[in-house]
């Protein structure tokens, strides 16, 4: 068995000649992508931040109140901002928010256009599907060294990061809901002079839309889990508190801000739930 492990695979060594090579070739590139990411999240971070808190809960209030339409949950989610208000976490949870909603924005833009396009060509899904497993299989913090070495600290590298590990999701539960559409509802489409245009919007995306929506709460629910993991790299949030009570290993801080991000992860799984799951 030696001479299989004097002649090992440098998977290493491949991994940082890519990432070598594109810092290199693709530098001007990746500029301008972290130029236009900080922007995105800057504006966010004013939209949230210049107002008064309880402004900007009313309008979380209001958008609970034209999705749901139920007061109870309206409710709920005015009291669980107020709670985090409270306990003096606003401006953490506004980051970690802005965090989230911009990788939302991204993996949505991306995840649901490839997904409708999966499901169209299967051999395509086919050699997908091991890329995908691998961006969600490998352990998270893997992808903070290569956002580290291409955006350096702060949020930039902390979206990207959470964009690679949540991606696979609307991918594949678009997937999912287009290839699930019933033959005679596309024939029916067809029957009436339908084209490929028509077939996909007026047949597959209403049928699949609960699958996109369930994969908007995914990606959420996801984006959110990685607050901690981002703030390894200098990204602003609720990650930061529970990373300076790890190091202080105080239990108060880190229980008290651990809370906090459940209490915001139910919110906005409240607000997205789709009333026929009510």
């Amino acid at each position: 068995m030696d001479w299989l492990y004097s002649h090992k695979i440098p998977v290493g060594d491949w991994a940082s000649a890519i990432f070598e090579w594109i810092r290199t070739h693709l530098e001007g590139a990746l500029d301008t992508l972290s130029i236009i990411l900080e922007s995105a999240i800057d504006g966010i971070l004013w939209m949230l931040h210049t107002p008064h808190p309880l402004i900007v809960i009313a309008l979380f209030v209001l958008i609970t109140w034209f999705l749901q339409s139920n007061w109870k949950i309206c409710l709920f989610v005015g009291l669980g901002f107020l709670f985090i208000l409270n306990q003096g976490y606003w401006r953490e949870t506004t980051e970690s928010l802005t965090l989230v909603l911009s990788s939302c924005a991204v993996c949505m833009i991306i995840g649901v256009p490839i997904g409708i396009a999966a499901a169209h060509r299967p051999k395509s899904y086919a050699l997908m599907r091991p890329i995908l497993d691998l961006m969600q299989t490998l352990p998270t913090f893997v992808y903070l060294i290569p956002a580290i070495v291409f955006f350096g600290i702060g949020m930039v590298p902390g979206l990207i990061a959470t964009v690679v590990f949540v991606l696979p999701a609307p991918i594949r539960l678009t997937h999912l809901g287009i290839s699930s559409t019933p033959e005679r509802l596309i024939e029916a489409v067809r029957a009436f002079g339908g084209t490929d245009r028509d077939v996909l919007f007026k047949a597959e995306l209403p049928y699949a839309m609960p699958q996109i929506m369930a994969g908007l709460n995914q990606t959420i629910m996801l984006a959110l889990s990685m607050v901690v993991i981002a703030a390894l790299v200098g990204a602003d949030g609720l990650g930061v508190p529970v990373v300076r009570a790890l190091n202080q290993v105080n239990t108060s801080l880190g229980f008290e801000s651990g809370f906090v991000i459940v209490v915001v992860a139910i919110i906005l799984d409240r607000i997205l739930n789709r009333k026929s799951e009510q």
